[in-house]
């Protein structure tokens, strides 16, 4: 079965993504060491508002605003334990946004770096990190992403983790290194 993703591509062969999230999230207000993916549920209209800046700018990929939305960014603001509301939430709100617009857009599932270091330097076994991006990955699936976009990462490795534990959610994947 093909998604909106694949179908875009297919017919446009080029799509045009959104870009600066979190710089536009700080220029509404966002402070620095706040947690964007809890504006998912405490400043919803923001979010909407940001999505719909990039849609009615052209985007045919928007990203959710869930990049740090692993258990390990969360629990640097005690919200470990929100990761599948955090996650859902913003695919919600993205995909109300699209509907409103009646355009066609691809809602991209962001995933970016745990913010953890990787054994044997760090603590991290790669197990846990498979796990952890498999419970991000899946809580954008439920909530309806078209795509999954693995991003910013500058470990290799943590890339290639990334992509094993997105895996399982069986979306479509793109991934950037930065």
């Amino acid at each position: 079965m093909i998604n909106l993703f694949e179908k875009l591509l297919d017919q446009k062969h080029t799509l045009l993504a959104d870009g600066a999230t979190g710089t536009n999230l700080f220029a509404m207000g966002l402070q620095s060491g706040d947690a964007p993916e809890l504006w998912n549920l405490e400043q919803p209209h923001r979010v909407a508002a940001l999505y719909r800046s990039f849609i009615d700018a052209g985007s045919d990929i928007v990203l959710t605003n869930t990049f740090g939305g692993t258990r390990y960014r969360l629990k640097l603001h005690k919200a470990q334990h929100r990761v599948a509301e955090l996650n859902t939430a913003a695919v919600e709100i993205l995909k109300k946004e699209i509907e409103a617009s009646g355009r066609e857009v691809v809602v991209a599932g962001s995933i970016g770096p745990s913010g953890e270091i990787l054994a044997p330097l760090g603590d991290m076994q790669p197990d846990e990190a498979v796990e952890a991006f498999a419970e991000q990955a899946l809580a954008l699936h439920r909530g309806g992403a078209d795509v999954l976009w693995i991003e910013t990462m500058s470990s290799l490795e943590e890339v290639e983790l990334a992509v094993k534990g997105a895996g399982e959610a069986g979306l479509p994947m793109g991934h950037e290194t930065g």
